[in-house]
Parts: C-alpha cells; structure tokens; sequence
C-alpha cells in the first residue's frame, strides 16, 4: 500500500501547479471587464461596499467561531482528517445547494439575500475545516489564516500566486500580517461570483443556477481548504517540505 503522506505530498504538488497556472482565455477577459467596470465606481462607493463586506466577515467569523466543536479530531491521522473533512464538505455543499435554489426561484430579492447566506455557509465550512486539521480558531491568527484560504479560492491568477506563498509559510507570514487588505478581498470575491450570481437573479431559471452555482462553489472552496491545511498539518506535525519544490 502506498504511504498516505507520500499519496498527499504528490496531490500537492499538482494543486499548486494548478492553482498558480494561467487563467485561460475567458478568464482574462472576464477579469479585464471586470477591472474596467470597477475603474469606473466611484471611490466612496468602494468604501462602502468594502466596510460592509469587512462587517458581515467578522460577524460572521464571531458566529462561527462560537458554533464550532473545538479539538473533533484529536488523535486522527491525516487519512482520517481528510476523510471527516470530505463528510463535512458534503454537508455543506448539500446546505449551500438547498440554499441556492431557494434563493434562485425567488428572484431578484431572495436573490440578493444569497449573498449573505452563502458567505456565512462558507465561513462555518472553513471553521469547521479549521478544527478538522487540528488548529485553533480562537486564534487570531488562525482566523486570519482562514480569511486567507477564502482569498485564495476566489481571486484571480495574480491574487493566486501572491496568496499562494502565504499560505505555504503562514509560519513565517502569520506574524507580519495584522489585518486584511479588505478592498482587495471584497473586490475579488465579488469579481469571482458577480456574473454567475447574476444569472441567479432570473426567477424560475435562477433556481437552477443557484444550487448549480453554490454547488461548485463550496467544491472550489473545499479543495482550496483541504490542501492549504494538508501543507499546515504536513509541516507543523511531520517536518514534510518537499511538496513545495
């Protein structure tokens, strides 16, 4: 049987290839549209849409913090990590479809309730995950690691690669990072969903798109998360480095 370490260093090798490989043709282009778009937002509207995002995270991360089961994994091996993560993504990804289609049949104001919903679906996910790998989200800093992952999974090819390295030595970043550069988070995440989340809006067709939408989503998050706390659980538990060469 193959050493499941091995299996994971080799998985990781692979995801970091690509998540730091270039975005394709559509990708581009959707996010050069994107950019233009936001050149053309006033400042002040930026800054409102960046402190209303700022405040709904960390309400959201104070909430999750206190509904999540501290140290469910105490004595698990890695294999078995991975596979009480895999339940838990299938959870919440059955929560985020169900929430999705809700959201989607009811229009265009059940559909701008899905925003919130979701974000908190996805930040529980992620605290839930936290405690999984074996690491505490009474931590400041480990809710900021969590704010990080989310970067990760829904930005764009340049956001990637500057995140990538974060959460590769969060022992050597954790204790220069003091905050998040919120504009930049809120504009990403936004970025990265506006246009399917659009389609969303449509009665009737929404629904569809909505529990479809959510559905990949919470899969893109789930594989962003499980590898970023892999290399965690890898470097802080074992010493294993050489997934990153």
């Amino acid at each position: 049987m193959i050493d499941y370490t091995a299996k994971v260093q080799e998985e990781l090798v692979f995801w970091k290839h690509k998540m730091t490989r270039r975005s394709g043709f559509i990708g581009r282009t959707s996010k050069k549209a994107q950019v233009k778009v936001n050149g053309l937002i006033p400042k002040k509207v930026h800054n409102v849409m960046t402190e209303s995002i700022k405040n709904m995270v960390k309400a959201t991360l104070v909430g999750s913090n206190i509904t999540t089961k501290k140290q469910q994994a105490i004595g698990l091996s890695l294999y078995e990590r991975d596979e009480l993560f895999k339940e838990k993504l299938t959870k919440f990804r059955k929560t985020a479809v169900i929430e999705g289609a809700g959201t989607g049949a009811g229009g265009i104001m059940l559909g701008f309730a899905d925003f919130p919903l979701l974000l908190s679906i996805k930040m529980k996910f992620l605290f839930e995950a936290a405690s999984v790998y074996g690491f505490d989200t009474n931590d400041y800093e480990e809710r900021l690691f969590i704010l990080h992952i989310f970067h990760l999974a829904f930005s764009s090819e340049e956001t990637r690669k500057e995140t990538l390295p974060i959460i590769e030595n969060w022992q050597q970043y954790k204790h220069l990072i003091a905050d998040m550069d919120w504009q930049d988070f809120q504009q990403e995440y936004r970025d990265h969903i506006d246009l399917v989340k659009m389609f969303q809006l449509i009665p009737g067709f929404g629904a569809v798109v909505g529990a479809f939408a959510n559905y990949n989503l919470l899969d893109q998050l789930g594989e962003v998360a499980m590898n970023s706390y892999r290399f965690r659980f890898l470097q802080e538990r074992t010493g294993h480095d050489d997934f990153q060469k």
